[in-house]
């Protein structure tokens, strides 16, 4: 098993410390335990990919992908049981992302990605679902496309609808639509998303894959439903009431 600790968070450091030499072989051999914030979770993701089961420990703010801290010797005896533990096959965002001189980039979003302005003008966006042209000038600051799983962070903020994790869906978001006052809209997680930047010289956009900036953008697609990743909660955890807890925080 793996341990990946947030080196910038105390908290962090300190539950590593005390758990490290704790943990035996009774866990598995593809887990990996991650201490931070859902923001080093996502990180973690990105880097390593859907080869672990990810149990992260939340040592930040309101963790929504993570489980509660805990006293050292609780949380190793939730850790132990593990028939007790939830696991959930969180699905991703695939995107490919062209940028203005043609080149394309691939990447993957377990919570969201978004497309922007990148200058004082409005983004002008021409939105397709699944081939089939649905706003042929969406006039707004952005765009995005959200898992359930993080449903309840920027797309909730912009306006969208806050989801279960365990929903099989894929939302998506304008950011302060002028021109057509576009609605949230959820879609089956399997949906495809075309979205072309027009005027793109003029009005520039950039692309924000789980807060990984992919720069200046004139295409994106967007297919979820890709490669997922295993998340795994203990005993106790409810994301119900941590779904409720994050909207009463906000």
């Amino acid at each position: 098993m793996l341990i990946r600790h947030d080196p910038h968070n105390e908290l962090a450091c300190q539950k590593r410390d005390e758990l490290a030499p704790l943990l035996g072989d009774d866990l598995p051999a593809d887990l990996c335990l991650v201490l931070g914030g859902d923001g080093f979770m996502l990180r973690t993701i990105h880097e390593l990919g859907e080869h672990h089961t990810y149990l992260g420990v939340n040592c930040g703010r309101l963790g929504f992908l993570l489980n509660a801290m805990d006293e050292t010797d609780s949380l190793l005896l939730r850790l132990r049981d593990q028939s007790q533990w939830h696991i959930l096959q969180a699905q991703r965002l695939a995107a490919e992302v062209t940028d203005p001189e043609g080149r394309v980039t691939s990447d993957l979003a377990l919570n969201d990605l978004y497309v922007e302005r990148a200058s004082g003008q409005t983004a002008h966006l021409r939105v397709s679902l699944n081939g089939q042209v649905v706003v042929k000038r969406l006039v707004c600051d952005g765009l995005i496309a959200a898992t359930a799983l993080g449903s309840t962070a920027y797309a909730t903020a912009a306006g969208g609808v806050a989801c279960h994790p365990s929903l099989p869906m894929l939302q998506l978001v304008a950011i302060n639509p002028h021109i057509p006052r576009l609605r949230p809209i959820a879609l089956p997680l399997g949906a495809r998303v075309d979205v072309e930047v027009l005027d793109a010289k003029r009005r520039p956009a950039r692309v924000v894959c789980d807060g990984r900036d992919l720069g200046a953008a004139t295409r994106i697609t967007v297919l979820g439903g890709q490669r997922p990743v295993r998340l795994a909660w203990l005993a106790g955890h409810d994301p119900t009431s941590t779904l409720i807890k994050k909207l009463l925080h906000a």
